[in-house]
Order: C-alpha cells, then sequence, then structure tokens
C-alpha cells in the first residue's frame, strides 16, 4: 500500500507538472498575442510620449522656454517613464515577464474596466466575478449531470419505448449553444410571458435581508440554467443510455440474474458502476467546453461573471484584463483535467493498478 501510494504520488506530481507547463505555454501564446508581437508596446510607448507632451505644454511653469527645452524635457520624461514600465528591454525579455505576472495574476490595473468594489486592479476584478460563474456553471452541470444519468437509466429499462424513441429524435438538438436556448427562453418567458427575469444576478437594486437576496439569485438563474440543460440533455441521455444497454447486456449481468439478485442490485453493482469512467469523462469533457462557452453565454443573460468580463474587455481592447481571464480559464480547464483523472482512477482498479505500477 506504501508503494501504491508513493508512485501515485508521483504520478500527481508529473501530471500536474506536464499540465502546468501546458498552461505555461498558453499562457505566453497569450501574451505574444496580445501584444501584438511587441506592437502594443509601441503604442504604449508612443501613448506615454503622448501624455508627457500634453502635461508639459499645459503646465503654465513652461510657457516661457524655447521650443527646444520643452523638447527635452519630454524626451527626457518620456524615457524615464518608459523605462519605469521596463518598455526600453527587448521584447522577449518583456514577454517573459509579462508572462510572470500573468501566471500569479499581477496584471496590474486595467486600462478601462472598473470592479464591482470599484478596484482597477486587474485581480480584484477578476476575483469579483469568478465566484458568479463557478455559481452558474456548477448549478447548470450538477443539475445536467444528475438529471441526464438518472434519465438515461430509466431510458435504459424502457428500451424501444415512445420516450426512448423521442431521445433518439431530440439528440441532434444538442448541437446547439446553450445561449442559442437562452435566446428563445429570453423570447419566451421574459419577453412575452413576463414571468422570470431576462438577465443579470438579482434585482436592482439586490434584496437587503439574506433569504430576499437568495430568492433573486434563483429566478435569475433559472434561465441560464435551462438554457444550458436543454443544449445538452438529450444527447447526454442518449449517450449515457447506450453505456448501460451495452453493459446490460454482458455476461456477469446474465450471471447476477440468475442469482437472482433484484434489478436495483444489478444496476447499482454490475451496470453503474463499470459506466461511469466513461459516463464521467464525456461529462467532464462537457464541462470544459462549457468553460469557454461561458464568453456567449454570459453575455446573452448579462450574468457577471468572467465570460461577461472577457467580452467587455475585448470591445475596449483592455489587455490586462483579457490576459488575466484567459489566464483563469486556462486554470479552470487544467483543473479539470487533474480532477478527471484521478476520479477516473477511484473509479476503474485497472486504473489505479496502472498508476500504482502493477502487481507484482
Amino acid at each position: 500500500m506504501q508503494e501504491i501510494l508513493t508512485r501515485l504520488g508521483r504520478h500527481s506530481l508529473l501530471r500536474g507538472a506536464s499540465l502546468l507547463l501546458t498552461v505555461l505555454i498558453a499562457i505566453y501564446l497569450t501574451v505574444v498575442i496580445a501584444n501584438w508581437g511587441g506592437a502594443m508596446d509601441d503604442a504604449r510607448r508612443a501613448q506615454i510620449r503622448f501624455d508627457v507632451t500634453q502635461q508639459i505644454y499645459a503646465n503654465p511653469e513652461y510657457f516661457q522656454l524655447p521650443q527646444s527645452e520643452l523638447q527635452r524635457l519630454v524626451d527626457e520624461r518620456s524615457e524615464a517613464q518608459i523605462r519605469i514600465e521596463g518598455l526600453d528591454r527587448p521584447f522577449i525579455e518583456r514577454s517573459l515577464r509579462y508572462t510572470r505576472n500573468a501566471i500569479t495574476l499581477n496584471l496590474g490595473r486595467s486600462e478601462h474596466i472598473m470592479g464591482d468594489t470599484g478596484s482597477r486592479m486587474v485581480r480584484n476584478i477578476l476575483l469579483d466575478r469568478l465566484p458568479s460563474t463557478l455559481l452558474l456553471i456548477a448549478t447548470a452541470e450538477l443539475l445536467l449531470f444528475f438529471l441526464a444519468l438518472f434519465g438515461a437509466l430509466f431510458l435504459s429499462r424502457r428500451y424501444g419505448s415512445f420516450l426512448d424513441r423521442l431521445t433518439i429524435g431530440l439528440a441532434p438538438t444538442s448541437a446547439a449553444p446553450a445561449w442559442f436556448y437562452g435566446l428563445f427562453l429570453i423570447l419566451i418567458f421574459a419577453a412575452v410571458l413576463r414571468v422570470l427575469p431576462w438577465g443579470g444576478m438579482t434585482e436592482a437594486p439586490p434584496p437587503r435581508d439574506t433569504l430576499g437576496y437568495a430568492l433573486s439569485l434563483l429566478r435569475h438563474l433559472i434561465l441560464p440554467v435551462s438554457a444550458v440543460i436543454i443544449g445538452a440533455i438529450f444527447s447526454s441521455i442518449y449517450s449515457w443510455r447506450t453505456f448501460f444497454l451495452m453493459y446490460s447486456s454482458e455476461d456477469y449481468v446474465e450471471l447476477a440474474k440468475a442469482k437472482g439478485l433484484s434489478s436495483r442490485a444489478i444496476e447499482r453493482r454490475y451496470i453503474l458502476r463499470p459506466t461511469m469512467p466513461p459516463i464521467l469523462t464525456s461529462f467532464l469533457l462537457m464541462l470544459i467546453t462549457m468553460w469557454m462557452g461561458a464568453i456567449v453565454l454570459e453575455t446573452v443573460f448579462n450574468w457577471p461573471g468572467i465570460g461577461r468580463l472577457y467580452y467587455q474587455a475585448i470591445q475596449v481592447y483592455d489587455t490586462p484584463i483579457i490576459v488575466g481571464v484567459v489566464v483563469i480559464f486556462g486554470y479552470l480547464l487544467a483543473v479539470t483535467v487533474f480532477l478527471l483523472d484521478f476520479m477516473y482512477a477511484a473509479l476503474d482498479p485497472r486504473v489505479r493498478l496502472s498508476m500504482g505500477g502493477g502487481r507484482r
């Protein structure tokens, strides 16, 4: 057991290191692209020179100075500010420094966007918006997982029924993204029926009492969560129901039936347990896709998360915010893959033996 735990820990370190390397490469490429290969730094140097020129020429103390002296002051102060910001160094050195700052979310101040608490620090803005995204995605994906799981079990017992054929027919509807269904939900329930709010996280202004705030939050969650569920539930039920049907035809299931085990016990021990690894894999891969889809979904529902923040940053080209959101998404994707690896091992003994080096 000690040897297995040791090798499992070694596997964890190697897996974590490989994922971290992947995230580092992705962040570095993001930094290079966001800076247009150094062109944005040239624009920042030009902006610094412009701001210094405006300050000097607008200062009454310098009105009597000759043009050559004013130009000398502009050059000196511009160069000093450029050195302070490190813009006088080669781009490769600057890009590595930017990457190091991005990894730690030490991205300084945003250029245009202010946080909910009034802060202009990129780290604070991201931390303000991240809980909203986690709340939305976690609620939607957990509901989707359990609804699809129990729906697939239900249909696997009724193979060929009307509901089974209906689910198969509706499975292609999952090709459309969640925000597509969100538009129709907004049109029906917010614009026409006016029974649900179309966007936002709570009412404006938010209720002061805890219960009122929670109820308002739940009402605003209904439409975006429903859009996520509608956009994926039929294909999930269809694919997972197929897994259950495949495993229910195995010889050991027939043997369990011959022993007189109840259908519930057979489902739990011999069908549900071996099918959980592929089901969990497909679910977490769907979750990875959902992280990136949150950008459009949150924009459609005006949900104040990092997805909408990313859209806002692109509109005003706020480079620090753009890089920060990409870093957050990179971390979320890496954590999801890391959890998938170990949840798969917890459910499949063959994977645990492989991590532990096998039996001897």
